[in-house]
Order: structure tokens, then sequence, then C-alpha cells
């Protein structure tokens, strides 16, 4: 009956609803519904009716009703195309109804024409699982990538792009898809390209292998002409602060393990033997402190892109297992042989004096550790309670840890000498050796348990949180706050992330109060087909995307500078 239903490209469901004004048998039969789909590539009608006389009706309304989207009662959404193919289907229809013999459709009047609404919608499209064509990359990327020189790179399309970076404002890039097109052009083919990259890789391998010999090379050059660049950073650090502190302690243990080693070797006592070895641990773990001071400065590279400052807790870990294995287990291992072998000791007088020169000096490296830690504590508005507590800065603790055991420790092991002095029983020296013991296990797991609570990522202060997250939500662009880690990276520094609800009005609003607006409405006014509305719309919404990028980095520049120990910030958009 109707022909050019049957094979027609119709995205649509579409109802007709048909309504004849002549009676038939005194009952007006209708045409209800018409259902359209996609099978096999070709498009089938299905008409249902009350009436097998439908063919001669007139058609008076065509209502249609889309299969996608939420609300059923919205109109459809075909290509561009199918408004015209709708009209075709239906006039069609109409005529074949108008030629039919003895029809009552061919006694419609002007003002029963059929009325087609049809709403077009864009084609959507299919981008595949990898789409490239619309990446940007790097004038690096290009060439490390496409084995392209700067001069390939200067007859190509420059786009400018926000920086990611803080010291940079905007910066150049390539269309990917422009880049592939000149790599194919130099090198003339895939297989020739990836030739090329493999021979560049070999290269690099080599020069990884020789850079030892080149770096030894390039410094028997400076020795041979002379340095004339200042003085590096880690040489200045040792000169203030933790480093000093750290510096004074290892010569002032180390002088303090050589005169007890002598005491020890003449009056055989079992404590200080303990003080000797506990020097002697002193000196070596602060020596690895000194170490891991040095690395903790270095700058970030692609290895470490957070840098090393975590080197500090690592080595301070390492020094209080050694504090553990070295001074405690030894010590103990000393008394509980003394107690099982008790030897007579021989005069003590020696080895008061060189406790008394060790008391002194001890004393004098836990000042210097006492007042760096009062000073950093006050710079960070904390207690000298809470500084050592939440191990800010490990390399002082440890320090200050060490001298408090050593102080106690020369005071225990003297007591413990002078019962022995007065009663000529050894037992009590073996007893102040297991007492110095004691006193440095319980420093090594203080040291242990607070430098593994900060290499695991320990989180600031909820009051610190609260005043970043505070900052955040005061700002107009954005509507909240979710999922804020505030993650403590060791000396004063904290990276802060959230996941950010931005009010897309007021980033819209931000977007047009920069833009010409009469200028915009003359460009609405000029959209009369699907595609200049496309481009209009891809138009402004990426620019609307860049402002929303320009709000980030403004967000993050600002925490920055409103709180200086965030040195990392990772806003997410929700």
């Amino acid at each position: 009956m109707f022909p050019s239903l049957a094979h027609r490209p119709w995205h649509i469901v579409c109802r007709l609803t048909l309504q004849h004004r002549a009676s038939l048998s005194q009952r007006p039969p209708r045409i209800q519904h018409c259902h359209g789909w996609q099978s096999g590539g070709v498009h089938n009608v299905w008409l249902s009716s009350h009436d097998c006389r439908v063919a001669s009706l007139g058609f008076t309304q065509v209502q249609y009703y889309s299969t996608s989207g939420d609300n059923k009662d919205d109109p459809p959404k075909p290509g561009p195309g199918d408004a015209p193919v709708a009209e075709s289907i239906l006039s069609s229809a109409a005529k074949t109804a108008l030629n039919t013999p003895g029809s009552t459709a061919q006694k419609l009047t002007k003002a029963e024409t059929i009325q087609v609404k049809v709403r077009a919608v864009l084609k959507k499209r299919e981008y595949g699982a990898k789409y490239t064509q619309n990446n940007f990359i790097t004038a690096v990327r290009a060439m490390n990538e496409f084995c392209l020189k700067p001069s390939d790179l200067e007859q190509l399309r420059k786009i400018r792009r926000r920086s990611p970076h803080d010291d940079t404002e905007a910066f150049t890039v390539f269309l990917r898809s422009d880049v592939e097109a000149k790599a194919l052009d130099v090198w003339g083919s895939h297989e020739a390209l990836a030739r090329e990259r493999k021979l560049r890789k070999e290269v690099e391998r080599e020069y990884q292998e020789n850079i030892f010999r080149n770096q030894q090379l390039l410094k028997e050059y400076k020795d041979f002409w002379g340095n004339t660049k200042p003085r590096s950073g880690k040489r200045t650090t040792f000169m203030q602060g933790p480093g000093k502190v750290v510096m004074v302690a290892i010569c002032i243990n180390g002088l303090n393990f050589f005169f007890k080693l002598l005491a020890w070797v003449y009056t055989g006592s079992a404590s200080m033997f303990s003080e000797a070895i506990h020097s002697l641990a002193d000196t070596c773990n602060q020596a690895l402190l000194a170490l891991g001071i040095s690395q903790s400065i270095r700058n970030p590279d692609a290895v470490h892109p957070y840098g090393f400052s975590n080197m500090r807790y690592i080595a301070s870990l390492i020094s209080g297992v050694g504090i553990f294995m070295m001074g405690a287990g030894l010590s103990w291992y000393h008394g509980i042989m003394g107690l099982l072998h008790p030897e007579p000791i021989e005069s003590l007088l020696w080895a008061y004096c060189i406790l008394a020169g060790s008391l002194v000096s001890e004393g004098a490296t836990l000042l210097v550790a006492i007042n760096e830690i009062k000073r950093s504590a006050h710079q960070q508005g904390v207690s000298f309670y809470e500084y050592v507590m939440q191990s800010r800065d490990p390399s002082t603790n440890v320090v200050l840890l060490e001298d408090t055991a050593a102080v106690l420790g020369v005071i225990l092991a003297a007591g413990c000498m002078g019962l022995t002095s007065l009663t000529g029983n050894p037992y009590y020296d073996s007893l102040g050796s297991l007492g110095v013991g004691t006193l440095l296990g319980t420093v090594s797991a203080f040291l242990i348990y607070t430098n593994t609570e900060a290499l695991l990522g320990r989180s600031i202060q909820a009051e610190r949180v609260q005043k970043l997250t505070e900052f955040l939500e005061n700002d107009p662009a954005v509507r909240a706050i979710h999922d804020v880690k505030a993650t403590d990276m060791g000396l004063s520094k904290v990276r802060f992330k959230a996941e950010v609800d931005f009010d897309g009005r007021v980033v819209t609003r931000s977007y047009l109060e920069k833009q010409d607006i009469d200028q915009i409405l003359n460009d609405i006014q000029l959209v009369k087909t699907p595609e200049e509305l496309e481009n209009f719309m891809l138009k402004h919404g990426e620019n609307i995307i860049d402002t929303l990028g320009a709000e980030v980095d403004r967000l993050e520049k600002e925490l920055k500078q409103r709180n200086p120990e965030v040195r990392h910030v990772d806003l997410e958009i929700l």
C-alpha cells in the first residue's frame, strides 16, 4: 500500500493519528500507531488499523515520539537528513491514498494538509577505542618520539595553551596528527621511523653506560682549570640548623667513644663497656643522619618527582634499628655475661673522670639539640612536646633522644659503678649495663615508631586541614569539597589533594565577562542549521573548559601563596 515506507532510514518511533471527516458507517476509522525501527540495516514499518479501508483515509495530524532519552514525550532526535525523509514518506503515503479510486481522501480540503514536526539532532560520532587526532604534544615529545628536528616543526601549526607549570603562563604545542604526518613525510614509512627510534635508544643506552666516566672527566677538567662556582648547598647545610647539630654530635660522640674504650680496657667495667658501645652507636647513627640530610636536599628528578625529603626519615629509621641492635643488644649481652660470670673490677678512678667529661660533652650536645628544636617549634607555631612527638625534624629528634639517653646512661653507669666501689659487689656494675641497654632499647623503639608513621604518609593536624578546606569553600567558583587528603611529606612540606565540585554557572559567567556579548548574540542569530549550532557550541564549550582549567590553576596558586608549607596541590574536578 505504501511502497515508500518499506526501505526508508527512519530513526524514530512515530505515532500517526489519522482522522477522517467523512463518515464510513458512522465510525471514523483511525490508524493509531506506527512504529519504525532499524533491523539488519532495513527499516520496517507496521501499521495497525480498525478498518481495512484506512488506505483511502486522509492524514490530518502526525505526532512523533523519541525512543532515546528519559522523557517519552520529547520529540525525536533524528539526523540532519531525517526531516526531508519523513516528509517524503508521508507525502508518498498521501499520494497513494489520493490516487486510490473512490478514495474519500480526494475530498480533503487544503486545511487538512499534513503537518509534520521533526526535530533534527546531530549524528552520534563513533571515535573508537583509540582516538588521537585531537591530541596536543610538546616540541620535546615530537623530537623524541617522532625523531624530528626543530626545523621540521617550524612549518607545522603552532597552538598556544595554558602551561601546567607555575613559572610559565603559556607554552606552544602541536597537533599530534600534524606531527605524525610530518614524521611520515621525513622518514617515508612507519618501519623507517621504528628503526630510527631503535637506533636512538641504543645510542642513549651507551651514553648511560658511559655517564660515570664522563662525570669523572668533567670533574678532572674542573679541578685542572679551577672551579669558580659557589659552594654547593650540601656544604652550607651542615653549617646551620639540623646539619650543624648532627656534625657537633658526631665530633663529640666520636671523642667520647675513644676515651670510654680506653677506660673499659683499663678497668674491665661492664658499665664502661656499655657506655663505649653506646657512644660508638651514637657516632655511627649520626653519621648515617648526616648522609640522610645530604641526600634530602637533592632536587627532584624524573624518577623521584616529589624530591628526596623522606631520606631523613629513612636514615632516622635505620638509626633506630642500629641503636637497638648494636647499642641495646651488646649492652644486654655484656650485662648478662657479667651476672653469670662476675669478675673483680680494678680501680675506677679513671673511669669516673672519663664519665664526668662525657657528661659535660653529652650535655653540651643535648643543649644544642634542645635550642634547635625550640627555635624550629617556635617557627612552626607548635610546642616543644608536639614537635618531638610528631617527628617534624627526624634528624634533630635522633640527636636529642640519643644525647638524652647518653646523659641518663652516664648517670646510671656512674651510680652503679659507685655502688660496686663501695660494696665490692660486681653485680651492681652488670645491672648498670642492663639499665643502659634498656634505656637504648626504649629510645630505639620510639625512633622506629615515629619514623615509620612519617614514612607511611601521616596526615597533618585536623585544624590545618580545616583551614585549607575553608579557604577553598569560600571561593565563589566552588560548591563543595570532598575526599580531602593532606599528607605530611616531611620537613614541613604538605601535599594537598581534594575533589572539588565547581559551580558551572560561576565558571561560565567568568568566561562571559571576558567576551563581547554583542558579538556572541550576533553569532547566535546567524545560527540556522545544526552544523552551525555544533560549531558554535564546540567553540565556546572548549573556551569554557579552558576557563575551568584557569580557575583550578588560580586556586592552586592562591592556596600555595597563603600556606607556604603546601608544596604540591592536586585539585580534581568532581
